[in-house]
Formats: structure tokens, sequence, C-alpha cells
């Protein structure tokens, strides 16, 4: 960033010196044909307008814009083994945890807002975050609405029963007879929409697991990652496990459009793969190794 402040407040400088040299001439110079001053004058704007443009363009950077109030703002909400709190109430898991890993990449922290994940790309429009970073599944409507880092994690949708219901769903034909809870505006909201299949609308893919759990649905639709580390024998819910998978899909992280944060990521991603912090990070929270992108 001091790279490019430096970088702009030489080319004021020099724009300042030509203009002081001009007004400094000498009689004969100020006796000069009309045209040249036109000229000297056109390009003084010239230069002026150049260095305009580049402090706009260092100005939009949202790199700088994270830099200069020192906090990078990630939009999230409560999903396991990605994003929630531990008993002290710190975010925690596998996205937090390279959240605040990018963060400091960038020099700044991270701080985390728990949004309504219908409201995501507005909020990134607004400045209301600065990243949508919670297993969010890249799509149509994500890719035209903010700009999307590279791929970090393979996934997909998959429903979610009673372990002892489990034989008799193992097809797309058999759901159509279940009760289902999903997290609204989730890929799996969209899985279910498509299939024609009601489902009750819950806050969070968390909640939508816990219906199933204490009986209020027969079904969910979670996300493979999340049902790998949260539900069967050794989990907070040893009594659930998962049947038919959906679709296939990609993770990725949200910057608002044209954001040059994109970038920044990739290279911060790449290079965190290299040295064995997203590897060490996964296994922390249960993610699989294979599903994890470099």
């Amino acid at each position: 960033m001091r790279k490019w402040k430096k970088a702009v407040s030489l080319m004021l400088t020099a724009a300042m010196a030509l203009s002081f040299a001009a007004c400094g001439g000498s009689a004969s110079s100020a006796s000069s044909a009309s045209g040249t001053a036109g000229s000297s004058e056109a390009e003084s704007a010239a230069d002026s307008a150049a260095a305009s443009e580049n402090v706009a363009s260092f100005t939009e950077s949202d790199v700088a814009y994270v830099q200069d109030k020192g906090t990078l703002v990630v939009g999230m909400t409560d999903f396991a083994p990605m994003d929630y709190r531990n008993d002290s109430g710190e975010w925690i898991g596998f996205d937090a945890d390279m959240a605040k890993a990018f963060a400091e990449y960038l020099g700044v922290e991270a701080e985390f807002l728990e949004i309504n994940w219908d409201n995501k790309l507005m909020e990134l429009d607004t400045k209301g975050v600065d990243a949508i970073w919670n297993g969010m599944t890249i799509t149509d409507e994500v890719t035209n609405g903010a700009s999307v880092s590279e791929p970090y994690c393979n996934n997909g949708q998959v429903v979610v029963v009673s372990a002892d219901k489990a034989a008799d769903y193992q097809d797309v034909e058999s759901l159509s007879g279940l009760s289902f809870a999903v997290e609204n505006g989730s890929a799996g909201a969209e899985q279910l929409d498509a299939l024609g299949i009601p489902y009750v609308a819950k806050s969070t893919q968390a909640d939508a697991l816990m219906e199933v759990a204490s009986g209020a649905s027969d079904a969910c639709v979670i996300d493979l990652l999340m049902a790998g580390a949260m539900i069967g024998e050794g989990t907070s819910y040893p009594d659930l496990t998962y049947t038919v998978q959906l679709n296939s899909e990609e993770y990725g992280v949200g910057f608002r459009k044209g954001s040059d944060l994109v970038d920044a990521f990739n290279t911060f991603w790449k290079e965190a793969y290299d040295d064995g912090t997203v590897m060490e990070t996964a296994t922390t929270y249960g993610v699989q190794e294979s599903v994890i992108e470099k």
C-alpha cells in the first residue's frame, strides 16, 4: 500500500514542478505564440488527469479499503465445521480459521458478522461485509452478484434422516413423502425446489439438522462437509445418517464485483496450501482431505 501512495505522491509532485517551471519562464517565453502556451496547458491538464486517475484507482482498491480500516469483515452463519462459536464465544472452524489467516496475510484483523444468508449479496454491495466466507456454493446467482475466488472445496447436498429409517430412502423417488427442513436460501433449498418437494425454511443448516434430531421433520438437506463432521457414530448426532446425494458443487469465497481481494485470496490460498496450513486446519475440524482444492 505504501508503494502505491509513494508512486501517486511522486506523480503529483512532478505535475506541480512542471507547473512551477511554466510560471517562472523568461519574458521571451511569455511572449511565445499562444499555440505553444495552449499546448503546455493541455499537457499539464493531461498530467493532472493521469495523476487523479491513479489516485481514484488506488482509492477504489478493496485491498486498500480493508487495510485502511484495519479489518476484514466476513459474512457467515453458524455452520459447523466451517463457522461456529467455541465455549468462549469465539468464531472458529475451517473457514473461520482460514479467514483469520487471510486477514493476517493482508495485515488486518478478521471480524465476523452473522448475517441473513438470503441477504448475502446485498451485504457485500453495501459494504456491510467485505467477504462471504461460509461454505458458499458457487452458483449462477452468486457469480452474477459477486466476484468469486477459485474453488477451495468440493461439496454436495445430501439428505439426512434417522439411521433406523435410512434403508427406506436411498433414491430421489423415495423422498417425496418426507417432511423436510432446510436452510432458507441455501443450495439445499434450491435442490428441493427443483424436485418440487416442500420444506420448512430454517435460519441455518444447524437449525435444519436439529429439526430432524428432534423429530419435528423427517429429513433435512445439508452440505456434505457438514454431514461428514456432524452426524454418525462419534459425533453430536450419532443417530442420524445421510443417504441420497442430490448434486455435486464447489465452495468459493465471494467478494464485491471487480474486487482485487479475489486475486489476493487466490494467491494466499495457494501459499497456505503449499505450506501445509490448509490441510492442518482441515484436520483440526474433521474436513476430509479428499474435498480440499489446491
